[in-house]
């Protein structure tokens, strides 16, 4: 989930216009004056007033997602009227209004999110009662749904080893939200290490095997989510098990501890 956006709009745009032209000036080389401007002083006020409408403009959005519409003409009222220090509000009224607002916003915010919440559950649901009933669908006994493509040679993966994987992870809708054959590079990661419908769905394949995961929201990242994936989601993943790193074994009492490998560290 995205997080919520801050409430004291303009203050919160000016740290971030300021954070960020902190950042260009760090990182981009100073460029010239546009001939639009009389100065590169001209340029640079007329930029940080664009970063600040832009983040504004983004800001009104993301609060209209939320059931709430400012107006933008009383908005841009008010940082004119800062500026020539005309407030039609006293500080003190400032701080109250602002403080309802923000109040205001958590609740949209949180009401959104149940809401959200209670219609990912539902097409989990659906999801899943349809898939189960496809050749070859077999559950898990916390409710991992899988279906083995290719079974692979070899032992099954266990907890503490390191296995490497090619996968693609989508939503029910066929959202697709991570994938690592476009980024190029297969994940390597220890099997306990990672969401509990991934630690229990690998270990009914072997090395070269291919499996097919439908994976419950308890299973995965529940009700809290993570970017790019929403609230209470069921996810699919279509994951190939390259390798399996086994563990190494602890030294016996008595014996000189070996280092490991080069190809044993890598992750």
């Amino acid at each position: 989930m995205k997080s919520l956006i801050k409430v004291s709009l303009l203050a919160s745009t000016m740290a971030f216009a300021l954070n960020a032209s902190s950042a260009l000036a760090a990182d981009a080389a100073p460029s010239a004056t546009s001939d639009k401007f009389k100065s590169s002083e001209d340029q640079a006020a007329y930029a940080l007033g664009a970063s600040l409408g832009r983040y504004m403009d983004n800001s009104l959005k993301e609060q209209e997602k939320l059931g709430i519409k400012l107006d933008k003409g009383q908005l841009i009222s008010g940082v004119q009227d800062a500026f020539g220090n005309n407030s039609k509000l006293s500080d003190q009224e400032i701080e109250a209004t602002l403080q309802s607002f923000e109040a205001r916003v958590k609740q949209a915010a949180q009401t959104k999110m149940e809401q959200e919440a209670k219609e990912n559950a539902a097409k989990g649901d659906k999801y899943r009662a349809d898939y189960a009933k496809q050749k070859g669908v077999k559950k898990t006994a916390n409710g991992v749904l899988y279906k083995v493509d290719k079974a692979g040679t070899g032992s099954a993966p266990t907890d503490s080893d390191t296995v490497v994987v090619n996968y693609k992870g989508t939503l029910v809708d066929g959202t697709e939200f991570d994938n690592s054959y476009k980024r190029g590079e297969p994940l390597s990661f220890r099997l306990d290490g990672v969401i509990p419908g991934w630690t229990e769905g690998l270990k009914h394949i072997k090395k070269g095997g291919k499996i097919q995961l439908v994976i419950p929201p308890e299973q995965a990242y529940g009700k809290t989510g993570v970017p790019g994936i929403p609230t209470n989601s069921t996810l699919v993943f279509d994951v190939e098990l390259l390798d399996i790193k086994p563990a190494a074994a602890a030294p016996a009492a008595g014996e000189a501890e070996q280092a490991p490998d080069a190809g044993a560290q890598q992750k």
